[in-house]
């Protein structure tokens, strides 16, 4: 093990994937509570076809990606309000628009297809040091995000009708949690891939609710199962020659069978 851990590659895949993996942890918290889980699936497809605009404008594929997200999220929310679509639908169609986009531009190009399979499936073993800043900053902008409107981002979850007549601007507080899932999943795409870091941002955070009490013990549980899927499917990935993205998703899965059988056996025989 201390010969894997002097290599530069898996050292930045580690310290990457660990802040990745928290900063997907704390806002699927919001998100499997709000039942907003398909917003990150939902984003993750509309980005695919942000990557493949991108590509095909041969721009910075990352920040079309973003700005796409971004748009479409805020897009989403306003639906909502103001035709009185519900979130599922309106992800359905804004997701399924955005992978039909990447298709088609695919099919049209036919010269990009390495690239956007990186884009795909994440390349963690691969990333470059600037990468590693990134996620760094990301995670920390999350957690300075998250607790400086932590009061109204919970009270907003738990009760939006209470929320709205006590002034809180539900909003705002939508629009500001949707910006943070956007980028969260642009950033997160080139470390587990476009497919996957919706997984991150729902089954630890599902995982974290089968133990928790309280909303902090939530956040905590649910960081701890991402990062441990992060780093054990790295170790993994190296030894068995596998995918890094898939293994730490399928532990996170695992990891969450695990807990919910207990919940389930608990309350059934305690």
């Amino acid at each position: 093990m201390e010969s894997i851990l002097t290599y530069g590659f898996m050292q930045r895949a580690l310290i990457a994937g660990i802040f990745i993996s928290l900063a997907c942890a704390i806002l699927g918290i919001f998100l499997v509570l709000r039942r907003d889980a398909m917003l990150g699936h939902g984003l993750s497809h509309i980005t695919f076809g942000g990557v493949a605009l991108g590509l095909f404008l041969e721009v910075k594929p990352l920040l079309v990606a973003l700005l796409v997200a971004i748009f479409c999220s805020i897009a989403i929310q306003r639906l909502r309000e103001r035709i009185s679509l519900y979130e599922d639908t309106a992800i359905g169609i804004f997701s399924s628009t955005g992978m039909a986009l990447g298709i088609i531009l695919v099919t049209i190009s036919g010269k990009f297809n390495v690239d956007l399979f990186s884009y795909l499936f994440g390349s963690i073993l691969a990333i470059e040091k600037f990468e590693v800043w990134i996620a760094i900053s990301l995670a920390i902008i999350v957690l300075i995000v998250v607790s400086l409107f932590y009061q109204e981002l919970l009270y907003q979850t738990f009760d939006l009708e209470s929320a709205r007549t006590a002034g809180i601007n539900n909003r705002f507080l939508d629009g500001l949690l949707a910006v943070l899932i956007s980028v969260t999943v642009v950033i997160g795409m080139k470390i587990v891939g476009i497919l996957l870091v919706a997984a991150l941002l729902v089954i630890p955070a599902a995982g974290g609710l089968q133990l928790a009490k309280t909303f902090r013990q939530a956040v905590i549980i649910s960081s701890v199962i991402s990062a441990i899927s992060v780093i054990t499917g790295l170790f993994m990935a190296y030894y068995w020659d596998l995918p890094a993205a898939g293994v730490t998703v399928i532990l996170a899965f695992l990891i969450f069978i695990v807990l919910a059988s207990w919940r389930i056996l608990k309350t059934k025989f305690f």
